[in-house]
């Protein structure tokens, strides 16, 4: 168990968000006035991922235009293009917060930005709701638990066989054994595997 905290504890920490919490000075008394204005500093970052959304919407559009879903069909562009979306910020986010150590607006570029105007809940609402309309019902309700389904598991399969290749790397370039915990059981306690009563 203690694997998993220490592993939540070293995730990145979203920059728009105070890593500070409730109930560790992190409250805002209601009587001090609206929150201060995002420091100049935070330009690169608005453009970064301005720019970064407008790739990742543009590569959208592009899917839905060459893969167009018929009227009353399933979403199926959509739906790859959501899985594909997660599958790399999956993969993404292992590599940035593991292993590599890169430039400040990498991550508001390519994970906020071009991933995040990639992949679209917007569009998959109105896929489900126009199913609806058109009659077929049951396409709604699969589309509706499919994708979070897969969203969910395109992300931890791809993080996970992204931590697993890493440590075969790194336990390649150390003689240790294949699994990267120099055991060659596959049992890293990274992946939270191998732990007794979990």
């Amino acid at each position: 168990m203690e694997a998993r905290r220490s592993r939540a504890v070293n995730e990145p920490v979203d920059p728009d968000v105070d890593p500070v919490g409730p109930g560790e000075g992190g409250e805002r008394d209601p009587g001090a006035g609206p929150p201060a204005p995002p420091a100049r500093g935070e330009a690169p970052v608005v453009a970064a991922v301005a720019l970064g959304g407008a790739l990742g919407a543009a590569a959208r559009y592009g899917a839905s235009l060459l893969w167009p879903t018929p009227d009353g069909a399933f979403p199926w562009t959509t739906l790859a293009v959501n899985a594909a979306g997660c599958a790399v910020i999956g993969a993404f986010m292992v590599l940035l917060s593991e292993e590599w150590s890169a430039h400040r607006l990498v991550r508001p570029f390519f994970g906020t930005g071009v991933l995040g105007g990639f992949t679209t809940f917007s569009t998959y609402a109105v896929d489900v709701r126009q199913l609806a309309d058109a009659g077929a019902g049951r396409t709604a309700l699969a589309y509706l638990g499919l994708t979070p389904l897969v969203a969910l598991a395109a992300v931890w399969t791809t993080a996970v066989a992204t931590r697993r290749a890493l440590a075969r790397g790194r336990s390649a370039r150390t003689g240790g054994g294949a699994d990267g915990d120099g055991d060659g059981t596959g049992a890293g306690a990274r992946d939270g595997e191998g732990e007794a009563g979990t």
